[in-house]
């Protein structure tokens, strides 16, 4: 009975959704749970629950709410992740509208005592180009449009230092009888984030001032970060470009001499695809960590694996 007026109650937020995942199981352990102390922790996606993760170590238990085989763009809520934010003691997030979702569910979970922790606080945001129309033309159809602040922070290694540190904060606060462990591990990770941002940047300063294509609107920070220029098919992975995007790109590669379009591991546009054909070009791959394996999500170890191929890729693509 009880487990049923909660679940009324929930409705109003969450609509048919909560009613079916709020008394539901919880999910299940292998998505991304790893063992450690008291402190229940939930993360969005794959580069949130990497970070933290990290940071967390031994001192709390980290469960991604997102399986890493998919990522935000196409959440779609599962029995038990209402119950999971209703146990949890901790909610941590990439912020910047990546998470649309979030809202409706931590309404149903009716956890007044949840701690939430927006890891883009204090964070220098750059404006999605032509936000405004993006918005216009696609949100109604596919709902994920990027605001008017692009969201994707994380792939520039020094604004993931202000995440970590962030996490590390509000962990600390959250849970201050593991307060040291927090700081230990959050410095650790700060120190191998500013030697990736070093090992970036010397191998990319030849390639100052170059421009690259990627599939979809992630790559600004990342491209500010390097004095390089980032362009892109789609603002966001699921819409299937124009031919007003095509006759674009076209002409930023030829006018480039770029030799490859970065697509991304878990898109396989076959647009994109016959376009770096036409253009007799290679497609090769810029992984934003969006999405990824079981196993990597687990290791924190992989933020700086996969952003070092990208950079071996993307020297390749400017002929490196």
């Amino acid at each position: 009975m009880h487990c049923l007026l909660s679940s009324l109650r929930r409705t109003a937020a969450l609509g048919v959704v909560a009613l079916m995942v709020a008394c539901g199981p919880p999910r299940p352990a292998q998505d991304s749970a790893a063992a450690g102390g008291d402190l229940q922790v939930v993360t969005t996606f794959l580069p949130i629950t990497l970070f933290t993760r990290a940071v967390a170590g031994d001192c709390a238990t980290v469960v991604a709410l997102i399986p890493p085989n998919s990522g935000p763009h196409d959440f779609q809520a599962r029995p038990g992740d209402v119950t999971a934010l209703s146990q949890a003691a901790v909610l941590v997030k990439n912020g910047l509208e990546m998470e649309g979702f979030l809202d409706k569910l931590v309404s149903a979970a009716e956890n007044p005592d949840l701690v939430v922790i927006d890891s883009s606080a204090g964070v220098a945001t750059l404006e999605s180009p032509d936000a405004h129309h993006h918005a216009h033309s696609h949100s109604h159809s596919h709902g994920h449009a990027h605001g008017d602040v692009n969201p994707h922070i994380w792939l520039d290694p020094l604004r993931a230092v202000q995440q970590v540190e962030t996490i590390r904060d509000g962990l600390v606060q959250a849970d201050p009888s593991c307060a040291e462990g927090y700081q230990r591990n959050a410095a650790a990770t700060v120190a191998e984030l500013r030697q990736l941002n070093d090992f970036i940047a010397d191998r990319l300063r030849p390639y100052a001032g170059q421009t690259f294509v990627a599939f979809h609107d992630f790559a600004p920070y990342f491209a500010e970060r390097y004095n390089l220029k980032a362009e892109y098919l789609v603002d966001v992975p699921e819409l299937n470009p124009s031919p007003a995007d095509l006759r674009r790109v076209a002409d930023l590669v030829k006018a480039s001499q770029l030799q490859a379009l970065l697509s991304e591991p878990q898109e396989g546009a076959r647009s994109f695809n016959t376009l770096a054909k036409d253009l007799g070009i290679r497609i090769s791959v810029f992984d934003p960590l969006e999405t990824g394996s079981e196993e990597q999500a687990r290791d924190p170890a992989t933020y700086g694996e996969v952003m070092r191929r990208n950079v071996d890729n993307l020297v390749g693509a400017f002929g490196g």
